[in-house]
């Protein structure tokens, strides 16, 4: 079991949880989609036991009638999913500090999956540092480039 950090992007909401091991999944459902604004979402189930808010727990959205999504309402990062009748809940990979552990296992909601956005491998890509006008808006603002 390893304790892994994470929270939202402007640092108001943080947690601790403890992870038993590296599966995860995406969520391709008509609610992901809208709740995150994406093709998907990454998410890690663990017990809600497992999970400490170490700011303030997140803002919180009733997604539907069985179910809250938890945000951060200054920056709007999606947080977790949290069926209400469930000891278990998902947090958003991309919320935890170190994302990278984590692999999909498993797809979920895929009635509503976009297969053209599954394997993306063989598009162009760029590093942010590759940019000239993104990179020198970071460096005028912050001096360097994000992490």
């Amino acid at each position: 079991m390893a304790i892994m950090t994470g929270g939202c992007q402007c640092g108001r909401i943080r947690y601790q949880a403890a992870i038993n091991d590296t599966d995860a999944y995406l969520c391709h459902c008509r609610m992901c989609q809208r709740a995150t604004g994406g093709v998907s979402i990454a998410l890690k189930g663990i017990d809600t036991a497992d999970l400490t808010w170490t700011t303030q727990p997140p803002d919180r959205y009733r997604s539907s009638p069985f179910a809250q999504r938890g945000f951060c309402s200054a920056c709007g990062t999606p947080l977790t999913y949290e069926s209400d009748d469930h000891p278990a809940m998902d947090l958003t990979v991309g919320s935890f500090d170190d994302p990278y552990p984590f692999c999909p296992t498993s797809h979920a909601g895929v009635e509503s999956w976009h297969a053209l956005w599954l394997d993306t491998r063989g598009l162009p890509t760029q590093r942010t540092d590759q940019n000239q006008r993104i990179s020198n808006k970071w460096i005028e603002t912050l001096g360097h480039l994000p992490d």
